[in-house]
């Protein structure tokens, strides 16, 4: 399947809920459990965190999880299990394995690559990875029928976009905001809404939008005008408390939100 699952989930034409958790945090067990939970409370598609000592793009809640997750010495075996294990259950979502560029590095990026694939990953998210500086691994994730998602920000160019979209595969990653990750009371709405205008002018793949990213009415205003939308801090604030009712809640709440949005 690899690469159908996702270009699949965007042919129906509904609004995408993508859910971002981290591998091993609180601990192993629980971060599998909260991973059900959210597969099974509606997301579209699934984001595991793959834990690493310096994530730059992230805010207080997801810097914790990394660092806990570490302590608890969660490695790419144990995310990868994570991910054949729920691949069983869950036959028709498309994973995404959000690492940073060095670990992809210190293993071998054709290695790396191939071990994801196995494991039942569909693609990859890098975001501290350019696209002037993707070509290695896209060569790989290419061979092994890998998608790779680049991100854009309120700060890319026009020219940028467009090698961005050349880059990318399946779908970009719009930031909402320059800075790092983490729940917001408020977003730039209106700003957001011409960045992604300016984006759908150089690039005609699906685009979500992730970072500060909440609740249901942000996840329906941003809907409107995305492809869909990514939450993570909010989600994984709430395994780490093993708050799993509330877990399933949360999703449940932002995926009917997203229903009511305008059809593109």
């Amino acid at each position: 399947m690899g690469r159908e699952r996702i270009v699949e989930k965007f042919s129906r034409g509904e609004k995408v809920l993508v859910c971002y958790l981290m591998a091993g945090y609180p601990d192993y067990e629980t971060s599998l459990e909260a991973f059900r939970t959210v597969l099974k409370a509606g997301a579209d598609f699934l984001e595991i965190g793959f834990p690493f000592s310096d994530p730059v793009a992230d805010g207080t809640t997801i810097q914790r999880a990394h660092e806990e997750a570490l302590k608890r010495g969660t490695k790419l075996k144990h995310v990868l299990r994570i991910s054949s294990t729920l691949r069983e259950d869950f036959p028709d979502t498309p994973f995404f394995l959000m690492t940073y560029y060095n670990p992809v590095f210190k293993i071998g990026v054709e290695k790396f690559c191939e071990l994801v694939r196995d494991s039942g990953i569909d693609g990859l998210i890098v975001p501290d990875l350019p696209p002037e500086e993707s070509w290695e691994l896209k060569s790989y994730t290419q061979k092994y029928g890998l998608s790779l998602v680049l991100l854009a920000s309120p700060t890319s160019s026009e020219r940028r976009l467009k090698l961005i979209c050349k880059h990318t595969d399946d779908m970009t990653y719009f930031v909402s905001i320059t800075g790092t990750t983490g729940a917001r009371e408020k977003l730039p709405i209106e700003r957001l809404r011409a960045d992604l205008q300016r984006y759908r002018k150089s690039c005609d793949k699906p685009v979500v939008v992730g970072f500060g990213i909440s609740n249901g009415e942000q996840a329906k205003v941003i809907g409107d005008f995305s492809d869909g939308v990514v939450v993570g801090s909010a989600l994984v604030k709430l395994a780490g408390e093993r708050k799993f009712h509330e877990l399933s809640q949360k999703v449940q709440e932002l995926k009917s939100s997203l229903k009511l949005c305008l059809k593109p």
